[in-house]
């Protein structure tokens, strides 16, 4: 179960990857292709924390999520300057 779950986390985080490099081949912005790699990588951590419910990936996933909400924020303020 554990090598199941490892593997869908590694398949979201390369569609991740691919979405991230598709919108910013599209948008040539890193603002709206960014919010949707972190999104990714958010669920990648939250499946592999179902995985393997240990401290080191609670503080992974925690630092996903902080990283992304920096981002969007940084993100929002940028559009409305």
């Amino acid at each position: 179960m554990k090598a199941a779950i490892e593997a869908a986390a590694l398949l979201v985080t390369a569609v991740g990857v691919v979405t991230f490099l598709a919108a910013y081949a599209t948008t040539r912005s890193i603002r709206s292709a960014l919010p949707m790699l972190l999104d990714f990588f958010m669920a990648a951590g939250l499946i592999r924390l179902a995985g393997d419910p240990s401290w080191s990936s609670i503080l992974l996933t925690v630092a996903i999520i902080a990283v992304r909400k920096v981002a969007a924020f940084g993100v929002a303020e940028k559009s409305t300057a």
